[in-house]
């Protein structure tokens, strides 16, 4: 008995070996066909990028491919209009610079100018009222660009509330397009308000723009009203609203409006033209409105060829134009950043 005990014991020995065996060698097998799969996936990884890198090199190749003759007739057209459109303004300038001798000989259409002078500039300037009208149009401009801002936001901002009768209210603002009382009740108004023959008459009159309201109410409109109301629980007033929240998120709208309304009131004329007879208030445009007159009228008398100056009429229009446009300018790349983007801020209506 003591033989077969011992046999018994020796049996379940050998065994509790093997099973500890196979089950090393099983957990062994499970680690390798782990290993075995991370490399797998690396591999299939790797392998889908380089086919990303491969269909996106095959793209690019493509694309180069696809440049045809109608890609470059489509250039071609576009250039010649760009073209079109840079050369009467480059021609502008060289016209400026050339004297009337040179002028006349090409005819007004140059590349590039045999001679430069400045006698064009020269007699421009030395108009007594050329810096009159500087000073005045800068007036005009500064104060009637805050001015229109201030009504066109103040009036957006109150148009994008919802209260009753704002319908009505619209129309009748969009009425004011279409339909004026006319030019002589317009007349009678200056009159009363007696602002004839005064700056104000430049900027009183065309406090906003309906088209530039329009739009900008409807940005405002679009915004999440949750921003208004989380500020009024905290106390904030519609002022408070306005300054803090609704204008810092509209900067790019209001940017590109700005620049638009600088760029009107700069070329104010019309009311000058109507309205103010003294010349110590007349803007720029009228005062180069003026000097091209007076270079007409020179044009037109017999003076001795050794007393005519060497300038010809159009010298004295092109300089004009440059003198009133360099400003605008040098305005424009200060809002060129917000210029873009604000072009296409509440234009549409959601």
């Amino acid at each position: 008995m003591s033989d077969v005990a011992i046999n018994e014991k020796r049996g379940q020995g050998s065994n509790g070996s093997q099973g500890g065996n196979s089950g090393q060698g099983g957990n062994g097998g499970q680690g390798g066909n782990s290993g075995q799969g991370s490399q797998r996936s690396q591999r299939s990884q790797s392998s889908q990028r380089g086919k990303r890198e491969q269909r996106a090199g095959q793209s690019k190749k493509n694309s180069l491919k696809r440049f045809n003759g109608v890609d470059a007739a489509i250039l071609v057209v576009l250039s010649v209009f760009a073209i079109s459109i840079f050369y009467p303004f480059y021609n502008a300038v060289l016209v400026s610079f050339v004297p009337n001798t040179v002028y006349l000989r090409h005819q007004g259409v140059m590349l590039l100018p045999p001679r430069i002078t400045l006698d064009a500039y020269d007699f421009t300037f030395k108009s007594s009222l050329i810096w009159t009208g500087y000073k005045n149009s800068i007036l005009v401009t500064l104060f009637g660009t805050s001015y229109n801002m201030i009504l066109t936001v103040l009036c957006a901002y109150a148009m994008a509330k919802p209260f009753p009768g704002r319908k009505y209210i619209k129309f009748f603002i969009v009425f004011t397009i279409y339909f004026t009382g006319g030019l002589i009740p317009y007349y009678l108004l200056i009159k009363d308000l007696h602002i004839m023959d005064t700056l104000a008459v430049m900027i009183l009159p065309t406090g906003l723009n309906i088209m530039f309201m329009l739009i900008i109410s409807d940005y405002f409109y679009s915004l999440p009203p949750s921003l208004e109301e989380s500020a009024k629980i905290d106390g904030a007033g519609d002022f408070t609203v306005l300054l803090r929240i609704i204008l810092p998120l509209s900067l790019p709208l209001l940017a590109t409006f700005t620049l638009y309304y600088a760029v009107d009131r700069w070329n104010e004329w019309y009311h000058a033209m109507l309205f103010v007879k003294s010349v110590s208030n007349w803007p720029l445009q009228n005062v180069l409105r003026t000097i091209i007159n007076d270079v007409n009228f020179m044009a037109t008398q017999n003076i001795p060829g050794m007393q005519r100056p060497d300038i010809q009429g159009d010298a004295i229009k092109m300089s004009s134009i440059i003198v009133s446009m360099v400003p605008m300018m040098c305005l424009y790349p200060f809002l060129q950043r917000y210029f873009l983007s604000g072009l296409t801020l509440g234009a549409v209506k959601e």
